[in-house]
Order: C-alpha cells, then sequence, then structure tokens
C-alpha cells in the first residue's frame, strides 16, 4: 500500500528529530569509548556523557545532550519549516536571508539543551552562526554568503523539508538545496545538502526502497561526495547489521573525510573546500540505511552507535528512513520520549509542511501548464 504524502512528511521530520536527539549525547566519541561509556552499544535514549556535570564538562558547549533532547540540527530543521510556512513557495537563498536569519535572532524559543527560553542563535553551531554574520551584518549575496565558511554538514543536517517539498522529485529537491544552502555553505557541504534533499525526495517515491534512494544519490551526486557515497554503499553491501560494519564504513570513507580519526581534533585541512572530498555524515547515513534495509531502529542505531557526528548521521539516516516507512515503525516510546523531553509538537510540522507542500505543487503545475502552452504555441509558429 502507497503510504500517502502525510504520512512520509510526519515519519521524516519524526524520524529525523528522534534520530537527533539519540545521536547527541554520544556525539564526538568513537564506537569503542560509547561501548565503554555504556557498557554497551547504545539501544534507546540515554543521558548525558558527563552524567549531572554537563554543564561544565565541555565549556565551549555547555549543552544539556541526551534525556531526549534534540540538538541544533533540529532547531534548524523547524526553522526552515517556518520559512516554507511563510513563503509557501519553493525557496532560494534570499528567503534565507529574508526569513530563516531574522527566525534565528528575533524570536525567543525553547531551547532543550539550554533548558531555556532563547534565540536560536544562542545554541546553533558557529557555523551557522555565520549565516547571522553573513546576511545580517555582513550584507553578502545570499548566493554567495557560505563561501569562506567552514565546509561541514552544517547546511545538509536540515535539508530534509526541501526533499519533502520536492517529494517525488529527486532533482529538483536537489536544485532546491543547492540554491538554498549557498547561502550558507560552499563546496561540498553545499553539494551534501543537494544530496540529501533529493535523498529525502527519492525516499518518497512509491516503491522506492534503500538501494534506489542510493542510485538516486549516485546520478546527481558530483565529485568527492559521489565517490564517498559510492565507496560507503560498497562496503555497506557486505552487512546486514551495523555491528561488524562499524569499521569497514569508516575505513571507506576517511579517504574522503578531511577531519581525521580524532573527530574532536581536527587536522589542518579539516573543512576546506576541495572537489575531492565529502563530508562524512551523508555516505554513512546512506551506508546503515543500506545495512538496516531501510528499517528505522536498525538504521538510526547504526547511525548512533558509529559516533563522531553522530547526531546528524542519525539525523539524516532518520529523516531518510522515516520518508520511506512513514511513522508506524519509529519506537512510539522513544517519540514520546524526545517530544516531553524537548517540549515539542513533533508532529506539528509535519502538518504544516503538507499543506504548503501540496500548494506547492499546485502552483507547480500551474507553471508547468503555462510552460506547455508558451512552448507549442512557439513550436507552431515555428511551422
Amino acid at each position: 500500500m502507497t503510504l500517502p504524502l502525510e504520512a512520509r512528511l510526519t515519519g521524516a521530520l519524526l524520524g529525523a528529530a528522534v534520530g537527533d536527539a539519540l545521536g547527541g549525547p554520544v556525539e564526538g566519541y568513537a564506537p569503542e569509548q560509547i561501548m565503554e561509556r555504556h557498557g554497551g552499544r547504545v539501544r534507546g535514549i540515554v543521558g548525558p556523557w558527563h552524567g549531572d556535570g554537563w554543564s561544565t564538562a565541555r565549556p565551549i558547549a555547555p549543552y544539556h545532550k541526551g534525556d531526549g533532547h534534540v540538538t541544533d540540527d533540529t532547531l534548524m530543521t523547524h526553522a526552515l519549516v517556518r520559512v516554507y510556512a511563510t513563503v509557501r513557495d519553493h525557496l532560494d537563498a534570499y528567503a534565507i536571508a529574508e526569513h530563516l536569519v531574522p527566525d534565528l535572532i528575533g524570536t525567543p524559543r525553547w531551547i532543550p539543551e539550554l533548558e531555556a527560553e532563547a534565540l536560536p542563535l544562542q545554541r546553533i553551531f558557529l557555523a551557522e552562526k555565520w549565516l547571522v554574520a553573513r546576511l545580517h551584518y555582513g550584507h553578502v549575496d545570499p548566493r554567495e554568503a557560505g563561501s569562506g565558511n567552514i565546509v561541514n554538514c552544517g547546511a545538509a543536517m536540515y535539508m530534509a523539508p526541501v526533499g519533502l517539498v520536492n517529494a517525488g522529485n529527486p532533482a529538483a529537491a536537489y536544485a532546491e538545496a543547492l540554491d538554498i544552502a549557498g547561502a550558507h555553505q560552499s563546496s561540498y557541504g553545499r553539494e551534501a545538502a543537494g544530496v540529501f534533499a533529493a535523498a529525502v525526495a527519492a525516499a518518497c517515491v512509491p516503491g522506492a526502497g534503500p538501494g534506489s534512494v542510493v542510485d538516486t544519490c549516485l546520478a546527481l551526486a558530483k565529485d568527492g561526495t559521489r565517490s564517498a557515497i559510492e565507496a560507503v554503499a560498497e562496503a555497506a553491501t557486505a552487512y546486514r547489521d551495523f555491528e561488524p560494519a562499524l569499521r569497514p564504513l569508516r575505513d571507506a570513507v576517511a579517504p574522503f573525510d578531511t577531519v581525521g580519526p580524532d573527530y574532536r581534533s581536527p587536522s589542518l585541512v579539516a573543512r576546506r573546500p576541495s572537489r575531492l572530498h565529502a563530508i562524512e555524515e551523508l555516505p554513512i547515513a546512506l551506508g546503515m540505511l543500506l545495512i538496516g534495509d531501510g528499517d528505522y531502529r536498525r538504521t538510526v542505531l547504526g547511525s548512533v552507535n558509529y559516533g563522531r557526528d553522530c547526531d546528524s548521521i542519525a539525523t539524516m539516516s532518520g529523516a531518510i528512513a522515516g520518508a520511506l516507512h512513514g511513522e508506524e515503525p519509529i519506537p512510539a516510546e522513544w517519540a514520546k520520549t524526545v517530544a516531553e523531553a524537548s517540549r515539542l509538537d513533533l508532529h506539528a510540522p509535519a502538518r504544516e509542511l503538507a499543506e504548503v507542500a501540496r500548494e506547492v505543487f499546485a502552483r507547480d503545475t500551474e507553471r508547468r501548464r503555462a510552460h506547455e502552452a508558451a512552448f507549442s504555441e512557439l513550436m507552431g509558429a515555428a511551422r
């Protein structure tokens, strides 16, 4: 039975938020460290890495990660949904400058990791603060504002809504996300944003599966991003469980990753523009999707236990698995805990975005018919 649009949007946005919350408390650590800290693999929602000392353990990031709290991945995803709800049409880099940036700096919201109401700007990472510095203060052309920022997964991590508005049309999702991400990222960070949006759109195609999603990504991806996805996907085909695949997947993506083996001590060439490299998060998310055969629990738990930037990996893989199968496979106890702990209605953004997606499709249909009529007239005049 084909899942309706609303079910896929709910699955994708809910799946992304739950994956984000599961991955947050173990972000930045290696699989071996995660196993030692938790006495085995993470199998659900866990508490902060440093327990009650979470607020002072890492002064640069005094965030309450764990206990079901979503991170900036979800905050940015929901912010982009709000932009779509305002514009109610396709977005471009100018929409980011005109709507997303004011949202980040002008409207206090409940920030789960801060356990307080604050501006989203006060939580987002430095690579996302770049949006405010360049667009609000620097008045840079939005299409070029991403140039000079560190190249990471910052733009890709919140691009699921672009794929959902373009559900079933991966090429359109890819193009729209590339435009939007130009305000935030350049090089392979921008490319990953386009490919992730395309993956979510491809997962909404009736009859889609992990293999068809990855094939779509490979058809659209360029340069190092394509090579990294290909290498990780090839490695993933040998496994049906994430446990033995953790090291092989890391080995497969390592030649394309600039951060290096120690995630918290990046190499000197980390996160610089390159046509030969890729972010680590998207290829690994797709690899876990293949290993888990699209099953939400297996896919997301594999992403979480991979470690490193695992909240973003689980956000991406959770969104794709959710778009494939809807909300039902997402463990209800996880979703309930995350919603309550984060004080968020995790279903409301999907309802809003579904309305927008239908309106955009209607506009696209009108625009396509007008184009067809004009082109037909032009061909007739040529005769």
